[in-house]
């Protein structure tokens, strides 16, 4: 695994226009307000679809966007309140891996140095549809490998946001909440 470093990078991040904790900030502060852990997938959304699509058949949306997915949703809504967030995440190496890194680091301005990209492995994809007010979605992906060397605690942050595997406990969670870092587990998206 290889950690991407957003090298060549031209954009800016988006600024927050307002700091909801301005008053409450001190130097001994954490850095980040909110750390965020989970599976980032490329939305791709069609809107505008008179009925659900039917087998056999071609259907035409007179609607489309794309953004990064799943936990990518909480961590844009964070960081546009003005919170200052920090994103791990898995990244393909692919185009789909590439866009959403960028959107999220660039255009919101999230940070994802702890995040990494992995060689050879597709970005996890989801296909939503919208239609009779109302939505469907199909979604591709895979687990992406373990990294090597685990790490060993998130950045140091007010809140933790986890999106688990059943069953299993991330290492560093005992180690943020004594560090006074309120963790949420098992959050849905």
């Amino acid at each position: 695994m290889t950690a991407s470093t957003g090298e060549g990078h031209h954009r800016h991040p988006r600024q927050a226009q307002v700091d909801p904790l301005a008053a409450r900030r001190a130097p001994t502060d954490p850095p980040w307000d909110v750390y965020l852990t989970g599976t980032v997938f490329l939305d791709i959304i069609f809107t505008g679809l008179d009925s659900a699509p039917v087998r056999g058949t071609e259907s035409w949306a007179r609607g489309m966007g794309s953004s990064p997915g799943g936990v990518a949703n909480m961590a844009a809504a964070l960081a546009r309140l003005g919170l200052r967030t920090s994103l791990a995440a898995a990244f393909g190496d692919d185009h789909y891996g590439e866009y959403c890194w960028d959107t999220l680091e660039q255009g919101e301005g999230i940070d994802l140095t702890t995040s990494r990209t992995v060689p050879g492995w597709h970005s996890p994809v989801t296909v939503s549809m919208a239609y009779e007010g109302e939505r469907t979605m199909v979604s591709h992906g895979h687990e992406p490998p373990p990294e090597e060397p685990a790490p060993a605690s998130p950045p140091h942050a007010r809140a933790a946001v986890a999106s688990l595997v059943p069953g299993k406990r991330a290492p560093w969670i005992a180690q943020a909440a004594s560090r006074g870092t309120r963790v949420f587990a098992d959050v849905g998206w």
